[in-house]
C-alpha cells in the first residue's frame, strides 16, 4: 500500500488537508482529497440527529472527495439537507444536480 501523505491544501478554509494516493468518491480525481462529513458537524449537535444517529456515526460517516466536489456540494445544498437527505455516498450520487456536476467534472480535471 502506498504512504499517505498529508499536505495543506489550498483552501480558505484552515486545518483541511490533502490525503495524497487517494481518489475522489465522486468524480475520481486525485487531487486535494479531503474528507467530507456525511453529516455536517455543525449538526451533530443538533436534537434530531443524536436521536437518529449515534456519535460514533456522526463523526466516522464521510466519504474522501476533491476538494472542487466538497466546495460545489457544500455552496449548493445546505448542512441539514446533506445531513437529512444526502447523507451516503449512493444518495449523493443519485441526486439530478450532483450528478451532473459529476459528470461534468470527471472529463475536466
Amino acid at each position: 500500500m502506498p504512504a499517505i501523505v498529508s499536505i495543506p491544501c489550498p483552501s480558505p478554509v484552515n486545518n483541511l488537508y490533502c490525503i495524497m494516493s487517494k481518489v475522489c468518491a465522486l468524480c475520481g480525481s486525485g487531487k486535494f482529497i479531503t474528507f467530507h462529513h456525511l453529516i455536517p458537524r455543525s449538526c451533530h449537535s443538533n436534537k434530531w440527529f443524536r436521536k437518529h444517529f449515534d456519535k460514533s456515526d456522526m463523526k466516522e460517516r464521510g466519504i474522501d472527495i476533491c476538494r472542487r466536489c466538497h466546495s460545489f456540494i457544500h455552496k449548493k445544498f445546505s448542512e441539514k439537507v446533506l445531513a437529512r437527505e444526502l447523507n451516503t455516498l449512493e444518495k449523493l450520487r443519485d441526486n439530478e444536480t450532483i450528478h451532473a456536476y459529476i459528470k461534468w467534472a470527471s472529463k475536466h480535471h
